[in-house]
């Protein structure tokens, strides 16, 4: 559409494709029609795709909503030339992520990872005591389950119920309360969770998706 745009000169459609984006970023999925479109046409046709954290592709939908609003106010202003130039750069960038599957939104927010300290790598032990210190049944000793989670991140509610009907001791970490302690650990997607045995070492046991 954005290319559609481009080509025609029909610039109020950045608008709409801005204004659905941000429906999208603030309700939810619901309100995204290509999502809808997704989900009940492709998905259960073709299966569910490969889960990932959610924070990249949500990071390029605010680029992308916010280089569509520039691209409207432009050309609203009759700065058309500027207005083309935004829309066609959303386009190309749309264009390459559908056709190679490469998101330059996703790969500037793991860049902005990256440069904040936050790495893939090995963890060999954990500190359960100073984890669970503050929490209401005091340090926990193990064995234990420890969960790193966001409150975006939709499937990390979902991993820790599914860890919790097995029976396990679950300690959840908020991420975005607790950098440090994500950097230190070096979970850079979640959900991520650790079995940890009562002498704190640990093994991986619910990988980032």
């Amino acid at each position: 559409m954005s290319l559609l745009a481009v080509v025609t000169g029909w610039w109020p459609l950045y608008g709409v494709l801005a204004a659905q984006l941000i429906l999208g970023l603030t309700l939810g999925r619901r309100w995204c029609l290509p999502c809808v479109a997704y989900f009940e046409l492709v998905q259960p046709r073709f299966g569910e795709g490969e889960i990932e954290d959610a924070r990249p592709p949500r990071f390029a939908n605010i680029i992308g909503a916010t280089v569509l609003s520039l691209a409207t106010l432009a050309s609203a202003s009759g700065l058309i030339g500027l207005g083309r130039a935004l829309g066609g750069l959303v386009a190309a960038l749309a264009l390459l992520a559908a056709v190679t599957g490469l998101c330059a939104g996703c790969e500037l927010y793991r860049l902005s990872a990256r440069l904040r300290g936050v790495r893939p790598g090995q963890v060999a032990t954990f500190d359960l005591a100073a984890l669970t210190a503050g929490t209401a049944d005091g340090p926990a000793e193990g064995p234990v389950v420890v969960e790193f989670t966001h409150p975006l991140c939709g499937r990390c509610q979902t991993v820790g119920r599914e860890l919790r009907e097995r029976g396990e001791e679950v300690v959840t970490i908020d991420v975005s309360k607790e950098p440090d302690l994500a950097r230190r650990y070096h979970v850079s997607l979640v959900p991520a969770a650790f079995s940890v045995a009562a002498d704190a070492g640990c093994w991986s046991g619910w990988p980032s998706a």
